[in-house]
Order: structure tokens, then sequence, then C-alpha cells
């Protein structure tokens, strides 16, 4: 776990119990009381980048916003009433191709610390219908459960509500911080899985596949259904051959009985954020190859050849049924 040079606190979360089991495991950073997090997080003239290399944490208060719309850009997996939620803004990994970069005017972690009010507002939208609910689109919460213990919290909320299905979305290693408690039938969890070159070129920071997989055997172990999410696909050198070999690697190590379903999606962004982060960072590995902008979506020119490649590799070893295409096939 990276350590903080600086935590800014917003004056109305100080004593907030969360607040103050954070702060305890950072005590040699300084600390600076704020009254919104905006004050910080929204300044102009910030640069992204810089401040990714040296993130600080913000601890705030969500006041409005807590639930969205399921982005057109997501897989909802058949489910109609499609949300998601960000109890965190920004992540601790540094992807190539994060949207993230494109979207925030700072790289800084923003933790709001007021979870009980989420569930409040959970309470409401299912209060009455059924919701699918990503928790971590916008960041990678497992990742993060030694600083804030979300996950539990949020798998002990999901125990209650019926109406809820939850995922939770990771590229880390970290099941074991989750591995000991009660996982209901209605948490999915799904892990980000990328050929080994794309995550050495691409993915900074993250764990490598081989120990994304253990944390993936562990959670089978518990007889948990979980979720692969071969996404973004990028592009490398010598493709067919790279994502052939990791999808015969994928179906070597894990048993298909324990595998829920897999999406497939080849890279792609919201234009503006795509243009964003070329001035940021004009010579990204992302912008060397190919790209078209198809309605306002940024992607790779055969988004949809990447996609099917990869696509019929998959269903040589698991059903197609299971397998979701963001690019329908004809």
């Amino acid at each position: 776990m990276k350590k903080f040079s600086h935590i800014y606190i917003e004056k109305e979360v100080l004593d907030n119990p969360i607040t103050q089991g954070i702060l305890e495991k950072f005590p040699n950073s300084k600390r600076i009381i704020i009254d919104r997090y905006s004050e910080v997080f929204n300044r102009s003239n910030q640069n992204y980048i810089v401040q990714k290399k040296k993130q600080n944490l913000i601890l705030a208060k969500k006041r409005y916003d807590f639930i969205y719309e399921g982005s057109e850009l997501c897989e909802d997996f058949g489910h109609i009433n499609f949300y998601h939620t960000s109890n965190v803004f920004n992540c601790i990994y540094d992807c190539d191709y994060c949207y993230l970069q494109g979207m925030y005017p700072s790289g800084h972690l923003v933790i709001f610390v007021n979870i009980e009010d989420y569930f409040k507002e959970v309470d409401k939208l299912t209060q009455h219908k059924n919701a699918y609910l990503s928790i971590s689109y916008e960041t990678d919460l497992l990742a993060l459960e030694y600083v804030t213990g979300f996950t539990k919290k949020w798998i002990e909320y999901t125990k209650g509500n019926k109406n809820l299905v939850i995922e939770i979305r990771t590229k880390s290693a970290n099941f074991s911080s989750v591995e000991s408690l009660e996982i209901p039938y209605n948490v999915i969890f799904a892990w980000t899985l990328l050929p080994q070159p794309v995550i050495e070129k691409y993915e900074k920071l993250t764990p490598p596949l081989t120990k994304r997989i253990e944390s993936i055997k562990k959670a089978i172990l518990k007889n948990l259904k979980i979720r692969i999410s071969i996404e973004p696909i990028m592009y490398i050198e010598n493709f067919e051959e790279v994502y052939k070999d990791f999808v015969k690697y994928i179906f070597s190590n894990i048993p298909k009985e324990g595998i829920r379903d897999i999406n497939i999606g080849a890279f792609r962004m919201i234009k503006e954020q795509a243009k964003r982060i070329e001035r940021l960072k004009e010579y990204s590995p992302i912008f060397c190859y190919d790209t078209i902008v198809k309605n306002e979506v940024f992607t790779y020119k055969n988004a949809e050849e990447l996609e099917k490649f990869v696509y019929c590799e998959v269903i040589q070893y698991i059903e197609k049924e299971k397998v979701y295409l963001l690019n329908k096939l004809p």
C-alpha cells in the first residue's frame, strides 16, 4: 500500500469513525483540514499525471448524486435496471488506457467516508424494484480494502437487500481481505484479466496475471461463481498469438465450473476524454495504433475484429451462452 504525504480532511467528517480508522493507518502523513473536497480536487491548472505519481488522499462527505445510470459503454449483463456508484474517485493503479485521467481534474484519491448514506440511497432505489449496481467502475475497491474496508461493508449490506445485485470489479490480488466473510449469492466478483505482455505495457502498478488468478482460485474455493472481464482488449504486437496463449492459460488454470460468465470488450472511451488524455500524454501507447471516433466513442479502427478473435478463442473452452460481447456478432 502506498503512503500519502498529505491527507486532506473535510471538517464535517473529521470525527467519522472511518476517517479516524484511515488516519490511524497513515500516522506520518501531514493532515490538512478543509471545508469541501472540491477546494483541492477541482482546482484549476492541475496536472493529473504529476499528481498521480505523488498521489495524495482526500477524505470527504458525499452530499448528492450517489447513484448513476449505467453507461452504454459498459456491459449490463441483461439487467434492465443497471446503475453504478462511486465511494471513491480515482484509483491507486495507473493504467494507460484508464478513462479517469480524462474525466477528473485531479489525480488525487477521494474517499467518501459516509458509506451509510450510500446504503440509504440504494434502499430507496430498490424499494419497489430490482437493481444491478456496479460499485467499482471508478476505482478498485478491493485493492483499497486495507484503507477503507468498504468491500466488506458492501457485502454485509447486500446480504440484507434481496432486490440488489452488486458487482465488485477488480484487478487486485486481494481476495484474502474478504475471504473469511459469508458472501451471498447477489454479490458478484469480477476480475479484469489481460495477457501478461499487455499488463506490462499498459497496466502500471497492477498485480501480474498469475497473482490475479491465485486470488480467483481462492474465491472459487469458497464456492463463488466469478466473472472474468477481458477488457479493454488492447492491441499489442503478435496480437493473435498473445491472446490465443492468454485464453488457453486462463482455462488451464481456472476451472470453467467456477466461472459465472465472461465479458469481452475492446478499448474505448468517450471522445472528449480521449482528447484530454492525448493533451496530457501525447506519446501514450494507446495512441500508437489506428483509432476511430464512432458515435462519439474513441476506439480502435478494428475493434470489432479484435473482439471477434478473442470471442472465438474463448468459446472453444466455455459455452457461448456465458459469453457477453460488447459489439454483438451478426
